[in-house]
C-alpha cells in the first residue's frame, strides 16, 4: 500500500468514526476552483499587475486606510473580487464533503476565513456557517456610522482592470452617504462590524455543544494568517477531535492520531472518497 493510500485510507476510517464533520478551509480551498493564490507578494501581483506597478501589495490594498484615501481603487480590487466570486462554480471537492456531513449523524458545520461565499453557492446553509474574517457578499459603512450590515447583492462591478480602478458610482452607506466597504476583516482594523461573525461563532459554539466525535477536515489553510488552524487545534484540545490536513506545503499535524496529508484540497477530497467507496 503506498504512503498516498494508507493517508486516504486513515482518513476515511476518521470521518467514517466520527458523529459530526467540521469543515475547515482557507484560501487554497478555492484554488481548485480558479481563484488566484494570494501567497507571498509575487502571488498577489501576478493576479494584480497594476498594483505591482504601483507598488502596492496586498496588506496595503486591503486595508479600511485604502478605502478613505482611494476608494476607487479599494473597490477596484474588491469589485473585481466580489465579480469574480460570483463567476466561479466552486470545485466538486464542496459537493463531496457537504455529502459526508449530510450523512454524519449531526450533520456537519465550517469555519472558514474565505470570504467568497463559496460554500453557501455548494449548498451549505448560512446557519451551520462562520466566516470567521467577514463574507465580501455584505457591506458595513466606512466609517461607520452605525453597527448594520447590508447585501451586496445590488452592487455591480464595473472595473477598469488595467489601473485596477472602479469606475462610476461608488457604493454608498444607505444611513449616511459615506463609501461602503466589504463586511471583511483587514489589516489594521478597527472598524470591522462584527455582529454578523459573533452571531455564527455563537451557533456555532452551540452546535458543538451537542457533538461528541467531530472529524475536522482542514484544507487550504496556512500558517501565516493562522484563524483555521487555530480553530482546529482547539477542537482537537477540547473535544477530542480527529484533524485531516490536506496543504500541499504545511501538512503537519498534531500527532499520530491525525492526518497530515500533502495534496490539494480536491485531489485529497477525491482520494478519500474512492477510499470510502471501497470500503462501504
Amino acid at each position: 500500500m503506498s504512503s498516498d493510500t494508507a493517508l486516504a485510507t486513515k482518513a476515511a476510517e476518521i470521518i467514517l468514526q466520527a458523529d459530526c464533520i467540521v469543515i475547515a478551509a482557507g484560501a487554497g480551498m478555492g484554488v481548485d476552483s480558479g481563484l488566484p493564490d494570494f501567497r507571498g507578494t509575487e502571488g498577489f501581483w501576478r493576479a494584480y499587475p497594476a498594483l505591482r506597478a504601483a507598488g502596492l501589495d496586498f496588506i496595503s490594498v486591503a486595508s479600511p486606510r485604502t478605502f478613505r484615501d482611494d476608494p476607487s481603487l479599494a473597490w477596484g480590487f474588491y469589485g473585481h473580487r466580489l465579480a469574480l466570486y460570483r463567476v466561479t462554480q466552486p470545485h466538486a471537492g464542496f459537493g463531496i464533503v457537504k455529502a459526508w456531513a449530510d450523512h454524519s449523524l449531526h450533520g456537519g458545520f465550517v469555519f472558514t476565513s474565505n470570504v467568497d461565499g463559496h460554500f453557501q453557492k455548494a449548498g451549505f446553509e448560512d446557519r451551520h456557517m462562520e466566516e470567521c474574517h467577514g463574507s465580501l457578499h455584505h457591506l458595513q459603512c466606512s466609517r461607520p456610522c452605525a453597527n448594520e450590515v447590508w447585501s451586496a447583492d445590488t452592487v455591480v462591478p464595473q472595473i477598469d482592470t488595467e489601473q485596477c480602478r472602479w469606475q462610476g458610482e461608488l457604493p454608498r452607506c444607505p444611513k449616511c452617504g459615506a463609501v461602503a466597504r466589504p463586511n471583511i476583516l483587514m489589516f489594521g482594523d478597527f472598524e470591522w462590524i462584527e455582529e454578523r461573525s459573533d452571531a455564527q461563532r455563537v451557533r456555532r459554539n452551540r452546535w458543538l455543544s451537542n457533538v461528541e466525535r467531530p472529524a475536522i477536515i482542514e484544507m487550504g489553510a496556512g500558517v501565516d494568517i493562522p484563524s483555521v488552524r487555530q480553530f482546529g487545534h482547539s477542537l482537537v484540545r477540547s473535544k477530542g477531535a480527529r484533524l485531516i490536513r490536506l496543504n500541499p506545503r504545511e501538512s503537519a499535524v498534531p500527532s499520530s492520531m491525525d492526518v497530515g496529508w500533502s495534496i490539494g484540497a480536491l485531489e485529497g477530497l477525491q482520494r478519500i472518497q474512492q477510499e470510502m467507496q471501497r470500503s462501504s
